[in-house]
């Protein structure tokens, strides 16, 4: 589908689309995301008669590539159980149809990036924040601060779960090899934590794909680690596996993990418009769900077969094969430090801007950039179990930024190009609800206002049960007022025992576990 519109430029009582060849940006919002107030001339040197085109940019694969490297690690770990905590062929189905709304809403959310490339010139140039821009045109800039907000948190939240996933799993890796030793979680939280700190400073990961490309290959190798593990362990751990009892919280509970798992949209549009042709990103979407669907149903499957319930946060524990569980353990903690220094510098930057923090290095940004570090480790250390955070992120703000926001602005947006195509006349502002029902077709209004409720609906559900279940049966203990209690000795046998790293006793052919509440 092409966006190309030859006509003038017109726009939202934007000084910047009303130029002439003489006239410049000097009279832009400084509050604009998109950096187009810097050029000294008008946006009279953009053709908008053709498509864009970055020389510079990526192609179509590798874009599908990157994709996957951005989402795919922290919740391939924690799919497993949170399909079993869903009761499996629920969880599977629920799993399946997810992949499908996302893999739509992404779709529509690279639709309505075009429209913006080929309606406003200014996004022919950088832009920092497209996602808010995207919001902004299409419903105003309350929308637009709204869908900035959301990501903030996000981000914030991924930050805090990939900081713990790495300190758990270098902790597994401690107790494996040190003869029955460890260190404590809550020190190794502030050890990762100040290693990666330098690395905030860097000012942005240009030209940063490889790392993601790298990342993509670690989860990769991992899924093949944890599939091949499974099937070593079938003949002990199979048959001990068993389902616990089906409740509806626990399948709102999964949907924030299963939505963790697959929901990246937030960084869509930034990827999208680092891409040599951005109107082939629909490529890049299916490409890259595909390999998430191969990548994360058999992991789903095989933890199901071989270890039922004994699956807690991850499945890495589980695996009873210690140099394998510890390989997975290495390349999902390389994928995790890998995507926290990229997760990491929006949000700092985006703070930097509220601060007015000039872009070149100096003791401003070291300030602001260490305080958001020592806040992400503050919620670390109070929330140690990444478990219920990556619940309560999954049903909140990433249901927005991934199954919400895409359909809502897309609409809008179509019907706002449609108007004036059929009208012939320049859009003064957002399209109207009017407008939305009049300028869509019927089967892509009826789509997005059915995936928009059922993404209210179940994030809403999914967002209530985490913060209860964070509050009461998950809850635990913060690091900093642990430190105070007696500590019981951790058990590192795994032998014959089907489950994570805990207090697991062997008993007639049976593994006990403690009850952690995970299923309660």
């Amino acid at each position: 589908m092409s966006f190309s519109l030859s006509r003038e430029n017109y726009a939202f009582d934007d000084p910047c689309r009303k130029t002439t060849a003489t006239s410049s940006c000097s009279e832009c919002d400084d509050s604009s995301s998109c950096n187009h107030k810097t050029r000294p001339s008008s946006h009279s040197d953009v053709d908008m008669s053709r498509p864009f085109f970055n020389p510079a940019g990526l192609n179509w694969f590798v874009t599908g590539l990157f994709v996957v490297g951005d989402l795919a690690g922290g919740g391939i770990v924690a799919l497993p159980t949170a399909i079993i905590q869903a009761e499996f062929w629920t969880g599977l189905i629920v799993c399946i149809i997810l992949i499908a709304v996302v893999t739509y809403t992404a779709y529509v959310l690279g639709l309505s990036w075009n429209i913006l490339l080929s309606t406003w010139p200014e996004y022919r140039h950088h832009c920092r924040k497209p996602y808010p821009e995207i919001g902004g045109r299409a419903m105003g800039p309350t929308c637009k601060l709204l869908v900035s907000i959301c990501i903030d948190v996000t981000q914030f939240g991924i930050s805090v779960v990939y900081l713990l996933l790495a300190s758990k799993n270098i902790q597994n890796m401690i107790i494996a090899f040190s003869s029955g030793g460890n260190l404590s979680f809550c020190i190794l939280v502030l050890i990762v934590a100040a290693c990666l700190l330098p690395l905030c400073f860097l000012k942005s990961p240009q030209d940063f794909w490889w790392a993601v490309v790298i990342a993509m290959m670690t989860t990769s190798a991992a899924v093949i680690l944890i599939i091949t593990g499974s099937i070593i362990d079938w003949d002990n751990c199979a048959p001990k596996a068993k389902l616990p009892p089906f409740k509806l919280t626990n399948l709102f509970l999964s949907m924030g993990t299963l939505l963790f798992s697959v929901g990246g949209h937030s960084a869509f549009p930034t990827i999208q418009h680092d891409m040599k042709q951005p109107k082939e990103f629909t490529k890049s979407v299916f490409l890259a769900f595909t390999i998430m669907a191969f990548m994360y149903i058999p992991v789903c499957i095989m933890g199901y077969l071989v270890y039922g319930d004994s699956l807690r946060d991850s499945i890495i524990p589980s695996i009873q094969t210690v140099w394998i569980q510890q390989a997975i353990n290495i390349l999902i903690t390389i994928h995790c430090i890998l995507t926290l220094t990229i997760v990491f510098n929006p949000l700092m930057q985006e703070v930097e801007d509220l601060f007015h923090v000039p872009q070149k290095f100096g003791i401003k940004r070291v300030l602001v950039r260490t305080g958001i570090m020592i806040a992400v480790v503050f919620v670390a250390e109070s929330v140690p179990t990444f478990g219920p955070l990556l619940d309560l992120v999954g049903g909140s703000t990433l249901t927005l930024t991934s199954v919400i926001l895409p359909c809502l602005f897309y609409i809008y947006l179509n019907a706002y190009k449609r108007k004036e195509e059929i009208t012939g006349k320049p859009g003064t502002g957002p399209a109207s609800w009017r407008d939305v029902l009049q300028y869509n077709e019927r089967p892509t209004l009826i789509i997005c206002i059915v995936i928009i409720i059922i993404g209210l609906i179940g994030g809403g559900c999914a967002t209530f049960s985490a913060i209860v279940e964070l509050t009461s049966t998950q809850f635990a203990v913060p690091c900093y007022v642990s430190v105070f209690q007696k500590r019981g000795n951790l058990t590192t046998a795994q032998t014959n025992c089907c489950g994570p790293y805990q207090n697991i006793t062997f008993d007639g052919g049976h593994c006990s576990t403690p009850n952690l509440g995970f299923y309660s």
